[in-house]
Order: structure tokens, then C-alpha cells, then sequence
């Protein structure tokens, strides 16, 4: 919860990274708002209130998740809304002619978007959504020690280029 807070104030991709793993802790705890508390909260140094502030945030996401059938797989509302945020800035930004240096990172990364689309269940997908899910499976790929493939590696950098400049226009204009 604090970390989200944090996060979502400075960079919008490490926020939605954040909490695609917030969302997969939940799933890992079977939404267990008890076995969260004493399981994984308890290896925190809250005091008092800073414990019961992290217990009502978790309770309030595992109801969400809960109520929006998002229990195996998904994200709640508020983060696919963020999600939806960062697509139509995305959007504008590509279709603002003075954006030149940001049509070019995306045509950088737009083949390794196409790619990652036709993949699996990312067609209906918003590239940008496609980025940070590119993103988060690699952060899996490293947590889990695992080497990450050539075609990974390459899509790398033009993807995290392309979502540094849209953060980088976004803080100059609306916050997301």
C-alpha cells in the first residue's frame, strides 16, 4: 500500500508493475486478507496503525477482486483504468504532430508490440498494456532467476524507451 502510494506519484509503469504483483500476492494467498496479515504483512516493521492501514488496503483489494471476478487472473478496475489512462495519452501523443520523437520510439517498438499481440490471450489488449506486461513477465522472468530469450532482450529497450517518453510527456502535461 505504501509502496503504491509511492509509486504511482513518480512512475506510473513501476506503479502498474507494483500491482500486478499486489494482484498475484492476493491470488497466492487465495484472497485470504487473514493469511496476508500474519503471513506477509507480519515481515514488515509497521507499528500499529501503519499495520491496520496495509490490512484495510489488501481487505479492500481482495473484496474488488472478488466482486469484479478477477480472483485467477486480471486486474481490478482501478488499475485497468490506469492502464486505459496511459493507452489514450499514448494515443494523443501519437497523433500530435510536434511528437515526432515519440512516433519514432514507437515505430522502434511497435514490432515487438505486434509481436507480443499475437500471442496468446494479448490480441484484444492495448499496446500499452502489452508493454507493461512485458514488463512484469520479465521482472517474474529475474525474481525466478530465469534467462531471459533473445527476442526478450531485444524487445527490451525500444519498449521501456517508448514508456519512459510517454511518462516523460505525461509529467509535462496531465497527471495520469
Amino acid at each position: 500500500m505504501f509502496i503504491a502510494q509511492k509509486l504511482r506519484n513518480q512512475s506510473v509503469s513501476a506503479y502498474l508493475i507494483y500491482m500486478y504483483q499486489v494482484e498475484d500476492l492476493v491470488r497466492a494467498y487465495g484472497l485470504d486478507t487473514d493469511r496476508i496479515a500474519t503471513e506477509y504483512l507480519s515481515r514488515f516493521n509497521y507499528d500499529d496503525k501503519q499495520l491496520k492501514q496495509a490490512v484495510e488496503w489488501y481487505e479492500s483489494l481482495a473484496r474488488m477482486m472478488r466482486e469484479e471476478r478477477k480472483e485467477g487472473t486480471g486486474h481490478v478496475q482501478v488499475v485497468q483504468n490506469t492502464i486505459d489512462l496511459l493507452e489514450d495519452h499514448h494515443r494523443e501523443l501519437l497523433a500530435d504532430d510536434d511528437e515526432r520523437d515519440y512516433r519514432v520510439a514507437y515505430y522502434r517498438a511497435l514490432p515487438h508490440i505486434a509481436a507480443l499481440r499475437s500471442q496468446g490471450n494479448n490480441k484484444d489488449k492495448h499496446e500499452m498494456e502489452n508493454c507493461i506486461d512485458t514488463l512484469y513477465g520479465v521482472t517474474l522472468l529475474r525474481m525466478q532467476g530465469k534467462e531471459l530469450s533473445e527476442g526478450t532482450k531485444s524487445a527490451l529497450t525500444p519498449i521501456t524507451e517508448l514508456l519512459r517518453l510517454c511518462e516523460e510527456k505525461e509529467q509535462t502535461s496531465v497527471n495520469l
